[in-house]
């Protein structure tokens, strides 16, 4: 009876056993019917394919990605040349001598002009409005005259830039004051040609 029991436990055992290993036994190719296994292949190849359209999509988008971060930045570069170029120098009153202030500012127009080549630009001479009409036209045009001689000197070609005088009649800030004036009293510079 003991003997029974024991064989009869090892039998159960090993029963089980195999039932487990034949649960995990999977399905080879060469135990396929041909049906199943051109089903399989097929949806191997849609998956593989599908990954593969996944990825191309990914690249695209990070190649159009990587081309508007680039366009962006070249509008910004523009945008700040731009800025560059139009940037005011001003005076003291009844003066065309450039300031230290004025000449940096020029420098940097003078590099920004050298890189483009094909920039034509105009340069304003600006009063306030003390002094007569023709005194404020004279000192406009000698303001003007003085950046351009000074770009001149910088190396900028003669025939890219134009000078001309406002006087006073165009003030940045129509006020009766120092503060007013001082802001009047200034070289404007326009791209007129790109």
């Amino acid at each position: 009876m003991k003997i029974s029991k024991f064989v009869l436990g090892v039998v159960v055992v090993c029963s089980l056993f195999f039932l487990v290993s034949c649960a995990k036994k999977k399905i080879t190719a060469s135990n396929q019917s041909p049906e199943v296994k051109q089903k399989v292949e097929q949806q191997q190849k849609n998956k593989e394919n599908k990954e593969l359209e996944e990825l191309r999509k990914r690249k695209e988008q990070e190649i159009e990605l990587k081309a508007q971060n680039l366009g962006q930045k070249n509008v910004q570069e523009k945008i700040d040349v731009k800025k560059v170029i139009g940037e005011r120098i001003y005076f003291d009153f009844d003066s065309y001598e450039l300031k230290p202030e004025a000449r940096k500012i020029l420098q940097e127009k003078a590099k920004i002009l050298k890189t483009h080549p094909n920039w034509k630009i105009v340069i304003e001479g600006h009063c306030d409005e003390r002094g007569t009409e023709e005194y404020n036209l004279a000192l406009g045009e000698k303001r003007a005259r003085a950046a351009y001689e000074f770009l001149i000197l910088l190396g900028i070609n003669a025939n890219r830039m134009q000078i001309v005088s406002y006087g006073e009649e165009y003030p940045l800030d129509p006020a009766h004051n120092e503060t007013a004036w001082a802001k009047n009293r200034r070289d404007e510079f326009k791209i007129i040609e790109q």
